[in-house]
């Protein structure tokens, strides 16, 4: 019952918003889909972020410094006692939250509970990716060509681990790619090129494919 009342008190301040100009449709800016909201103070419209997947950090923040232009972070912060703040606070986030995650948590009845809740969440997804990506760059560290492996299977378990880094946020860059791919060449074989690319060619330019294609050359 808690759950539908808030949700029809979100519903009549949205609508509240709309009719006094106090809302602003929802619009995208590249990857980030923004809602308005005004202050009476400043008496100009404030752009409230939506919480995607991947955009927690830089959310936090900016919904942070939209809590203390409306007055509500102490609602936030220590989870003061006045009703008026939190409904607005609830506001703020209800309107900076996609659908799912409402449904989520609108059992809770307080905006610090909700904030801690999405907090958990994404902190929790944030740290699982930043263990995969230690395990990723230990496996990029550890990894060396075998006698019996060719150029291009070497290559491409170096181009599949940096592939898999890419998504996860960490971009390898292509001179420490080359520098690791040399490195780990079976010395033996590969020594006096290695020796001569390496004298010839400035790696911190030196594309990924440029180096394997001088290899096969």
């Amino acid at each position: 019952m808690r759950r539908v009342k808030f949700l029809l008190f979100f519903e009549f301040t949205s609508l509240s918003f709309k009719n006094n100009n106090w809302y602003q449709s929802q619009r995208f800016m590249g990857d980030l889909v923004v809602a308005g909201s005004q202050s009476k103070e400043w008496g100009s419209w404030i752009k409230s972020p939506i919480l995607t997947a991947t955009n927690y950090t830089v959310w936090a923040m900016r919904m942070k410094i939209l809590f203390k232009v409306h007055e509500v972070w102490d609602i936030i912060e220590i989870e003061a006692v006045d009703q008026k703040k939190i409904n607005m606070a609830m506001a703020l986030l209800f309107q900076s939250i996609p659908e799912v995650l409402i449904l989520q948590v609108g059992e809770l009845d307080t905006a610090k509970k909700v904030w801690e809740a999405i907090k958990t969440r994404h902190l929790g997804a944030e740290r699982v990716k930043e263990a995969r990506l230690q395990t990723l760059m230990s496996e990029f560290d550890r990894l060396t060509m075998k006698d019996t492996e060719t150029i291009d299977d070497f290559a491409g378990k170096l181009a599949e681990i940096s592939s898999k880094s890419a998504a996860l946020g960490e971009e390898i860059e292509e001179s420490r790619l080359c520098k690791k791919f040399l490195k780990s060449l079976p010395r033996k074989k590969y020594i006096q090129i290695v020796a001569t690319l390496e004298q010839v060619l400035d790696l911190k330019t030196t594309g990924f494919e440029d180096i394997i294609g001088r290899l096969k050359a």
